[in-house]
């Protein structure tokens, strides 16, 4: 009886499975490629028009024949050039501004003289009936131009030296902020005022990306801090020392994040001058740790500049750790301990020396000139802005 049921078992199988074959074909076929791999799928029966849709998957290819190439891998981007730059621009940096100081320092000698021959010719002239008469003579647009302008220069008078050279950067900012807003400088405003290392323009956009702003909330946030700290750094440094230091530390902050975006292969586009800003921020507050400082909204709360360094250094380093892209932590970190260390070892290394090059500007002026003037160049040693940091 069992041998009878396996006879016909088999002869029922036998003659009722040519009606399932294409199935079992079909499930064999599946199987045999998910367990050999890439073999070539048997060639299966033709089917009608409705099961086309049914079979439109492409079969694996075979073994031994090579698949579809994979895509080009975008090679890593070299940063000799950007590092190159940036010691080239902060180089030339610093040179131009120790040029500046000295011409600024000829310009107010000559200020001075004139100023005195001024005074000399008002003594003679002090008809107050004279200047009653030439205002009398004047229309009222004229006269109201004129006050405007006396308001003007009361203003700007009352301003600190740092203020007054702030103002000129937060007018640059303004105006490449507008730029964003013409949809026609679209292209190269990110060609040029961005700055990232996958990008085929790397140095100029090293520099003119800390002038670029595309909200109005960040150029805003940027320049207050700017603007609140401008006093004491050029009063520490002198205005043109602070120019070097504001434009050399936005290079090297961009730099910083260069490496740091190809080492961790986040290829992304960067903008703003928070790197440049750090750097003065960090300067004043590794100079004068225990100056108090406060937030605008919370007047109650104060803080030593020295604990809000450390926390600005802890919270960018952990972003830049844990990867987080709400900000450029790597350009602020870099920023920062570029302030630190031109305040502890920079202004020695670099600024104490600049005095073989103002005399070599000295003496080529003076050949320009005529001649050189008995006496030599004048004293470059004092700073416009006081003494600097020792």
């Amino acid at each position: 009886m069992a041998w009878r049921g396996c006879v016909m078992k088999w002869a029922k199988t036998e003659f009722v499975s040519p009606r399932n074959t294409t199935s079992r074909s079909c499930r064999l076929s599946f199987y045999n490629q998910q367990r050999c791999g890439f073999r070539r799928e048997a060639k299966r029966p033709d089917t009608k028009k409705g099961n086309v849709s049914q079979e439109t998957n492409p079969s694996p290819p075979e073994a031994g024949t090579p698949g579809p190439p994979p895509p080009p891998k975008a090679p890593r981007p070299t940063l000799f050039k950007p590092l190159m730059f940036t010691v080239g621009f902060t180089g030339c940096s610093f040179g131009v501004a120790a040029i500046l100081q000295y011409e600024t320092l000829k310009s107010r000698v000559q200020t001075a003289k004139h100023e005195e021959e001024s005074e000399k010719f008002l003594q003679g002239s002090q008809d107050m009936a004279y200047w009653h008469d030439w205002w009398n003579q004047l229309s009222g647009l004229q006269q109201q131009l004129i006050l405007l302008m006396s308001m003007a220069d009361d203003f700007w008078s009352s301003l600190t030296e740092g203020q007054r050279t702030v103002t000129g950067i937060i007018a640059v900012n303004a105006v490449v902020l507008c730029l964003w807003r013409i949809p026609a400088m679209q292209r190269r405003m990110i060609k040029y005022f961005t700055s990232n290392p996958a990008s085929k323009t790397r140095c100029v956009p090293m520099i003119l990306s800390s002038f670029s702003h595309y909200s109005i909330i960040h150029m805003v946030a940027n320049m207050y801090v700017l603007w609140t700290f401008s006093s004491g750094i050029v009063s520490l440094l002198g205005k043109e020392q602070f120019l070097a230091v504001y434009l050399s530390a936005g290079v090297i902050s961009t730099m910083v994040s260069y490496m740091c975006k190809t080492a961790s292969g986040r290829l992304y586009p960067s903008l703003g001058a928070s790197g440049a800003v750090m750097a003065i921020l960090a300067a004043v507050c590794a100079k004068v740790p225990e100056a108090k400082l406060g937030i605008i909204f919370l007047p109650v709360v104060t803080f030593t500049a020295g604990n809000a360094l450390k926390a600005l250094v802890a919270i960018d380093t952990a972003g830049l750790i844990l990867g987080w892209r709400i900000f450029d932590h790597a350009a602020h970190l870099g920023g920062a301990l570029f302030g630190v260390w031109y305040v502890a070892y920079g202004h020695k290394l670099i600024w104490r020396k600049r005095e073989p090059l103002v005399k070599l500007w000295h003496d080529m002026r003076s050949r320009g000139a005529g001649g050189s003037r008995p006496g030599g160049a004048p004293g470059v040693d004092g700073g416009s802005g006081g003494p600097g940091p020792q």
